[in-house]
């Protein structure tokens, strides 16, 4: 299993440096977050001796489920999917960033439980850039009066946007979609604090990471590609 999955990491490395450089872009500017929902916490572990410090899981009691079994300080966890607000708690003081949120009010009660814990979260705002309605997300004409409301809030920090791309949608619609979501960020620069910066563009996954990187991506999310062909899958 270790072999596999440092030729699949190995890989999904070169691959993102290759895309990088072809769009002239430092390769080290693209992070790579490991999406372990399908894989059990000793899988997890082997990533991380490998060297990938970012894992992210879509639902709450994974990440801690794992985030306590691997019990390293050294792991960044990520929260990509929905979190609701009876999981906020319990989930802040593990998470470096969480991608998920959708509404003012989800941003609201992160900042209030934020506060009570004593601590700042950043946060990317979810945006549903494939106007898909099974797709979760602020529609993009709503994220400029959204942001200029989270930003007002003290304890959590919007640092970027997030997407997923249309699940229908062709190789061109996504390139375009991610193309939109960067034009997107770079149009409410102005709408942040002074001295913050909405640095982060997390979009990509394991079958478009690559048109995602070429418009921008900062962060990148992949699953399947980092364990393809490894046994002991949790399916």
């Amino acid at each position: 299993m270790r072999e596999r999955l440092k030729l699949n990491l190995d890989q999904v490395h070169s691959r993102i440096a290759a895309a990088a450089k072809h769009s002239r872009r430092d390769p080290q500017a693209v992070r790579l977050v490991a999406i372990t929902k399908y894989v059990d916490a000793s899988t997890a572990a082997i990533l991380v001796e490998l060297g990938c410090l970012d894992l992210g899981e879509s639902r709450p009691q994974l990440l801690w489920e794992k985030a306590a079994a691997l019990n390293n300080p050294a792991v960044r966890w990520h929260q990509v999917g929905p979190l609701q607000r009876n999981k906020i708690r319990r989930t802040l003081p593990i998470v470096s960033i969480i991608h998920s949120i959708d509404s003012f009010h989800l941003a609201h009660a992160v900042d209030r439980i934020a506060n009570e814990l004593t601590r700042t979260n950043d946060i990317l705002l979810e945006v549903n850039v494939s106007n898909e309605s099974s797709k979760q997300g602020l529609a993009a004409p709503q994220v400029e009066s959204a942001l200029v409301e989270i930003a007002a809030l003290s304890s959590v920090r919007v640092i970027g946007l997030m997407c997923m791309s249309g699940l229908q949608s062709t190789a061109s619609e996504k390139q375009q979609q991610f193309a939109n979501l960067r034009e997107l960020r770079d149009h409410l620069q102005h709408v942040v604090p002074q001295g913050n910066k909405l640095r982060e563009l997390s979009m990509g996954m394991s079958d478009d990471f690559e048109s995602a990187i070429a418009e921008g991506a900062t962060i990148v999310r992949l699953g399947s590609v980092l364990f393809a062909n490894v046994e002991n899958l949790n399916t």
